[in-house]
């Protein structure tokens, strides 16, 4: 069981995972802003559309432990690039004008890709951002919003065009299959897992684990609740016009954006607790803004305060988790990864449940209190052990 003697120059891995996280940020995209085109095609309801979406955040949580298994199989390099294929797999499924049947297996499969993606994107992040000696994670979570961003104005450019539904989902079933195969030989070649076979019985630190995964299922509950109901309270709630609706939605996206961007400097600046603090407060102020102001410029503002620590939170907790235990980093982060689809499902059905008593404003609520726990966890963010500067990584690791 080893981390080091890596064979790929580190400048490599980190361009070849950077555009693995932007493959998975364009896929998803696509996939989540083609369902009303998907809808149509298939003549199914929103009930159907929900359980599509459930079917996806089950799956993938399968696929993180598929990510596990192939991390001390394989490493997390053979996880990534079997991941990108399942995704392809799934994507062109639902792409094709198949039979119903099929284009479920396809949602299927997909989020077995999407799980798996997800957890050896974070073990690759981690173990390259080990070789620079510091926080390099946001830059990868960034590429893919930024991704996701452009998969979303792909898939309304298509229709404008009145391209195919397919058309689009198959652009990024080319896209992450590319990255797949060009990836497969940069990603990083270190192992972080106690290999199949083995006999060591050192547990893993779990209260850690829990710790982290608490973090992420928090910044998960309020991405979720974001994704699924701003634009629906902003119509429903506020009578916002058709076309100001989704702007809560974007302002969100590019808080987290800009977050993103620049988490990994605020930390570098000022550490990983002041950011992990810092950033928690700003967000748990945007949902109350959200819950008590119900105004439509109020309501925008707020949700893009939200995103502020969905933006933060997520690559930190990974970062985090992944020091737990270095030697053991992508079985911890597999295990925390889980936590991602719990708050997914948090996030979409809770908040909606709570639509019907209180109403929407106050259901946004929910994933504040979430956050409010995540300043009890903030002093475990520690910063790294710095390795060396960006001019002479290279030089510092070895061969």
């Amino acid at each position: 069981m080893s981390v080091g003697a890596p064979e790929v120059p580190v400048r490599s891995s980190r361009v070849a995972v950077t555009a693995a996280y932007a493959a998975q940020g364009l896929g998803y995209a696509v996939v989540v802003t083609s369902l009303p085109l998907l809808k149509q095609r298939y003549g199914i309801d929103d009930t159907a559309v929900a359980l599509l979406v459930l079917l996806v955040c089950v799956t993938a949580a399968c696929g993180s432990v598929l990510a596990d298994v192939l991390a001390k199989w394989r490493g997390s390099r053979v996880a990534l690039a079997v991941g990108l294929v399942i995704e392809v797999t799934g994507l062109v499924l639902v792409a094709a004008d198949s039979p119903f049947p099929l284009f479920v297996a396809g949602f299927g499969i997909y989020g077995v890709g999407l799980g798996a993606v997800d957890a050896s994107g974070a073990m690759q992040g981690v173990l390259i951002q080990r070789r620079y000696g510091r926080d390099i994670m946001g830059g990868y979570f960034a590429a893919a919003t930024g991704a996701g961003i452009v998969g979303a104005l792909a898939v309304a450019g298509g229709s404008a065009l009145g391209l195919p539904s397919g058309t689009v989902l198959l652009f990024a079933a080319v896209v992450a299959g590319s990255v797949a195969l060009l990836g497969v030989g940069r990603f990083d070649r270190s192992r972080a897992a106690t290999p199949v076979g083995s006999h060591t019985k050192a547990p893993l630190p779990r209260t850690g684990m829990w710790l982290f995964g608490f973090v992420i299922l928090a910044a998960f509950t309020l991405d979720s609740g974001v994704s699924t109901w701003s634009t629906v309270y902003l119509n429903d709630d506020l009578l916002a016009a058709a076309a100001i609706a989704p702007l809560g939605y974007a302002a969100y996206q590019a808080a987290v954006l800009v977050t993103r961007l620049a988490a990994d400097r605020a930390t570098r600046r000022w550490g990983r607790q002041r950011v992990v603090v810092t950033a928690t407060c700003v967000s748990i102020l945007g949902c109350i803004v959200v819950a008590f102001l119900p105004f439509v410029g109020a309501a925008i503002a707020g949700f893009a305060l939200a995103g502020v620590a969905v933006g933060a939170l997520v690559p930190l907790a990974f970062t985090s988790a992944g020091a737990l235990e270095p030697a053991r980093g992508d079985e911890v982060i597999a295990r925390v990864n889980l936590f991602n689809y719990a708050g997914a499902v948090l996030g979409a059905v809770l908040i909606g449940l709570l639509a019907d008593g209180p109403g929407l404003a106050i259901a946004f609520l929910l994933p504040a209190v979430a956050l409010v726990g995540v300043l009890f966890a903030a002093r475990r963010f520690r910063a790294p052990v710095p390795v060396g500067a960006d001019s002479d990584v290279e030089a510092a690791v070895p061969r």
